[in-house]
């Protein structure tokens, strides 16, 4: 069928060519996807920056079971309770001579698993499931609330966690996304929650000194701890990068889950699992830590 073409000559056809142009991915995106080939039945992987920029990758609303990343999540609800008023950071909590930031910071001598002192308080890194569990009794008692309440109230409802929950233990017991954590992520590099120095001071070395086990990497000397979260320092072998800076802090689990913060690249990575700690992640998670921070070859991604 005939017809008039728009600038007036006539022709047969009129066709119009719609050219798109398909943006690539970015490289810390598509870095993410590795994820894909790690031995596992489901994980999902995101990155924060320091800008707000975000990639995910997976099924990133989907809760997983975080085991020990629940540490880090607890200890921000505890220092709520210190803001507030409820309890005090150098109070008397745990055994003789332990304080809340004792208890935070794995440094009260509590065993690892038993609410029993094997050591003096502030002389041994000693990681203690105990020690949270005794914050969480101290906290119930100062607030009259359950731990997993006041946990929800104090950080999961302001912060607007979709899947987050508390299901028994503050040492291990928690369930999260990895959109919730890339959500606490952006918290930590932007406050509303708690104050700057209050981030600042979970984000300190406490008792710097002490020497001690990281569970999965060994004896390090120091063995840098915050309050709730795992500093990265000069710590080798580690499940960060070497590449990190040692201003790295976060925390993994041994659901197969961790998450880091590096202020100094302005850069957050989350991962969560469903396989338990082991081998392969000892691999795997530096190897993504290392690639996301684009700092290495191709080569040495896979």
């Amino acid at each position: 069928m005939g017809g008039r073409l728009p600038n007036g000559t006539s022709g047969e056809v009129y066709r119009a060519t719609i050219v798109i142009r398909v943006q690539p991915e970015p490289r810390s995106a598509v870095v993410l996807s590795r994820i894909d080939a790690w031995p596992v039945n489901s994980a999902a992987a995101g990155l924060i920056h320091l800008n707000g920029r975000s990639e995910r990758h997976g099924p990133t609303d989907k809760p997983f079971a975080l085991a020990s990343l629940t540490k880090p999540l607890f200890g921000l609800a505890v220092m709520v309770a210190c803001e507030e008023g409820s309890l005090q950071l150098d109070a008397p909590a745990g055994p003789p001579g332990s304080t809340v930031r004792h208890l935070l910071s794995h440094a009260s001598g509590l065993g690892p698993d038993k609410p029993e002192a094997i050591a003096s308080p502030g002389t041994k890194r000693i990681y203690s499931n105990a020690g949270y569990e005794t914050l969480g009794h101290v906290l119930e008692e100062a607030t009259g609330m359950s731990a997993a309440q006041y946990f929800h109230e104090a950080v999961v409802l302001p912060l607007n966690l979709e899947s987050t929950r508390l299901d028994g233990s503050p040492a291990y017991g928690a369930v999260a996304s990895a959109n919730d954590l890339l959500a606490v992520c952006s918290e930590l590099f932007a406050p509303t929650l708690l104050a700057s120095e209050t981030i600042q001071e979970m984000t300190t070395g406490q008792f710097p000194e002490l020497a001690g086990v990281l569970p999965g990497f060994g004896r390090q000397d120091p063995n840098l701890w915050g309050l709730g979260f795992e500093l990265r320092g000069n710590k080798e072998p580690h499940w960060t990068s070497p590449l990190n800076s040692k201003f790295t802090y976060g925390h993994f689990g041994r659901a197969g889950t961790m998450f880091w913060i590096d202020p100094e690249a302005g850069l957050a990575c989350v991962a969560l699992t469903d396989r338990e700690f082991g081998p392969w992640a000892v691999k795997a998670w530096p190897a993504l830590s290392e690639a996301v921070l684009g700092k290495t070859s191709d080569s040495t991604l896979d």
